[in-house]
């Protein structure tokens, strides 16, 4: 009912109806239950109710519900959901509500524009967060936490008897158990201390914990693990396709310890080829309902840090019997594939199968071979040699019909942090991209797509990842932005071979990172949908996740599916259980992944910020990334990224072209674009607030 009232004032926002109206509009009785409703539509801030007693759309009157971003420096703005404006909230005027929390915030002064709007808060309705990391202070009778995200910008109280025994320089987890009132701080509760901020690797976990990543298992976790075997007895699965004749071999990183896919090739008479992807059988242990299930999709996905791997599955599970470990027997779901000459799949088959694999390769030693012919492990591997180059050979067919189609590939450089026992990082490296890691990605693409298309067509419940075409508005910024550098989307902006045509264009052009990183900006986050919607930056009609059920729920759910198929159980009670739950696991796995890669983001900004600190007063070279108000940020070779503000460019006055992203010099006439080159010198190194300062040298 909430809905459809609210439907029927944004339809028309200038109506002012009597309850009794709305009711006949309804069609329903002014009963218990529509004052109910009423009732909380106003308490939300979605309505409210004039003198003469009519029911109003909140917004008309300048009322909103939205979330609120503080900053540091006390003040905040309101952020409306499907609104692009948001409220700005002076200090005075926060009412005691805190950074994330759910409010309903009234317009209190409208700029000449219309877009600028102050305001101030009226309710919480909503704490955004009870669960913070700061440092600890103690006092004599009672202690207060420093938050670290500083756009809390008030100290936490906690009194003597909460203090779980912290001592100052602590690093610890407290829970908000009060909100601040009248200019009063918040008061919490010493949930666990992480150590010392000066001891080693306590300021990764500090990130795991400000955002909930969990760490520990829980102990019925560790139990049910502990009844699961380590080795795989072949006699108890005579229901799966032997395939422990076939040649295979897995190929990932030098450092994997969690292998989830395996590869078999045949290169057939009539030129065709026989692909098959075999992948760790996790649902075999990970029995549905059980508490490893549960604490899978608690967690949603491993998360991989600089320092550290948080994984999904105990290690017993994650990097002992499910893994794919050379030369032992192992349960895999495999997916037979045959390809024409084209990259066509013309025939396929998907089973549970038991494997052993012949051999682990890594993507340095495969591309080594296949790219050195006087390569030192050549006479150690020359048994696979052929099945290299027939992967290779497959994979340029794929590569090639995939480019065609309109796939879109970024190539943006990725780095590697490399630290010390300490946890203190010493290098940078960029990964190399090579042949191996392009063959198992195409390979990994194939079977994820010819899976998501098998099942779609049974019209069972599944789990599809979706990519979903971008917004007509960010399309046409993008082209606005692009025609400054001399460049055109073409054909129909809309779909994907527009986009890789623009990223052709500017291959190794000193634009190209800049306009990458744009056309990213302007492209929407895939998600897991219970609907197969296609796969826009694939240009892909039909897609999944199959691949990685070691390190990822909705693998290990969709792996779960197949089996029901496969077993003939999938029963019409099977089918509405999971018709009921699949719209929430895809929601919660989503959410998960995003929170596993604003984990994965902060922590590497801040070794790379540490990494920085001693290199105070040198000179870099570096790309113009983003342009502000602000100030000029800069990307150098390493993916280091800092800021140059405009407070410290003093050789000249500059003034800021919004509408052209760049800064010009009214004497000099220098110019400061995207994409240009510069040379910096580091400034400063706030490891606290993982943020760089630069200097130009001119």
């Amino acid at each position: 009912m909430e809905e459809e009232i609210l439907k029927i004032f944004r339809e028309d926002e200038t109506l002012k109806l009597m309850p009794s109206q709305l009711a006949t509009k309804l069609n329903v009785k002014t009963n218990e239950e529509f004052n109910k409703v009423i009732k909380e539509l106003g308490a939300m801030g979605k309505i409210v109710i004039s003198k003469k007693g009519k029911i109003i759309l909140a917004s008309t009157v300048g009322i909103y519900q939205g979330v609120l971003q503080s900053n540091s420096n006390g003040f905040g703005f309101v952020i409306i959901e499907d609104e692009e404006n948001d409220i700005f909230v002076p200090a005075r005027h926060l009412k005691g509500a805190m950074h994330k929390d759910v409010v309903i915030c009234k317009v209190t002064k409208v700029r000449k524009n219309g877009k600028k709007r102050e305001g101030e808060i009226v309710k919480v309705l909503e704490q955004g967060k009870k669960i913070l990391v700061g440092t600890f202070q103690k006092n004599k009778s009672f202690g207060f936490v420093i938050p670290d995200d500083s756009k809390f910008s008030k100290d936490i109280f906690v009194a003597k008897k909460h203090c779980k025994g912290a001592i100052t320089g602590h690093k610890v987890v407290v829970e908000i158990v009060k909100s601040p009132e009248k200019g009063s701080k918040p008061e919490g509760i010493i949930k666990s201390i992480l150590g010392h901020l000066n001891d080693p690797g306590v300021d990764i976990l500090s990130i795991v914990h400000d955002l909930e990543i969990p760490i520990d298992f829980p102990k019925e976790v560790l139990e049910e693990v502990e009844k699961i075997d380590d080795v795989v007895d072949s006699s108890k699965y005579l229901d799966r396709t032997d395939m422990r004749d076939v040649k295979m071999v897995t190929i990932d990183g030098e450092d994997a310890k969690d292998l989830d896919d395996a590869i078999h090739i045949k290169k057939l008479e009539n030129g065709n080829y026989e692909l098959g992807v075999h992948i760790a059988d996790v649902t075999n242990y990970v029995t549905e309902g059980s508490h490893l299930d549960k604490e899978a999709i608690r967690r949603g996905t491993s998360v991989y840090l600089v320092d550290r791997v948080i994984p999904m599955l105990p290690h017993k599970l994650s990097n002992g019997v499910c893994s794919l470990n050379a030369g032992v027997d192992r349960l895999a779901l495999s997916c037979n594939m045959t390809i024409d000459k084209t990259g066509k799949v013309t025939s396929h088959k998907i089973y549970k199968s038991l494997i052993k694999i012949d051999k682990r390769m890594s993507y340095t030693e495969v591309s080594d071979i296949l790219t050195n012919d006087k390569s030192e492990i050549l006479e150690e591997n020359k048994e696979f040699v052929n099945m290299f180059k027939d992967m290779e050979h497959l994979r340029n067919i794929l590569k090639i019909k995939r480019d065609d189609r309109g796939s879109i590939d970024f190539d943006f450089p990725e780095a590697k942090i490399i630290v010390d026992e300490k946890g203190k990082p010493i290098d940078i490296k960029i990964y190399e991209r090579n042949i191996a890691t392009s063959i198992i990605e195409e390979f990994m693409l194939l079977c994820n797509e010819t899976v998501a298309e098998e099942f779609y067509w049974l019209g069972v419940p599944f789990v599809f990842r979706t990519h979903s075409e971008p917004d007509s508005e960010n399309i046409e910024r993008l082209k606005e932005f692009v025609q400054g550098f001399g460049y055109y989307i073409k054909g129909k902006s809309k779909h994907s071979k527009s986009l890789q045509t623009l990223l052709k264009e500017i291959k190794g052009k000193e634009e190209e990172s800049v306009i990458s990183r744009i056309t990213l900006r302007s492209m929407k986050q895939a998600r897991y949908t219970p609907s197969n919607d296609g796969h826009f930056g694939l240009a892909s009609k039909y897609y999944t996740h199959f691949t990685s059920p070691i390190r990822r729920y909705p693998d290990l759910q969709i792996h779960r599916i197949i089996k029901y198929v496969i077993e003939k159980k999938f029963s019409d009670e099977k089918k509405e259980k999971l018709d009921n739950v699949i719209s929430d696991i895809c929601l919660s796995c989503s959410t998960r992944e995003r929170r596993a890669e604003q984990a994965e983001r902060e922590t590497n900004k801040l070794k790379k910020v540490e990494y920085m600190v001693d290199k105070i007063g040198e000179k870099f070279e570096g790309v113009v990334s983003s342009i502000t108000s602000w100030g000029i940020y800069v990307e150098l070779e390493n993916t280091v990224e800092g800021m140059v503000s405009i407070n410290s460019m003093i050789d000249d006055t500059y003034v800021y072209d919004s509408d052209n992203m760049k800064y010009f010099g009214t004497e000099t006439n220098r110019e400061y674009t995207l994409g240009k080159k510069v040379t910096i010198r580091v400034a400063k190194a706030n490891i606290k607030e993982r943020t760089l300062d630069f200097d130009f040298v001119l």
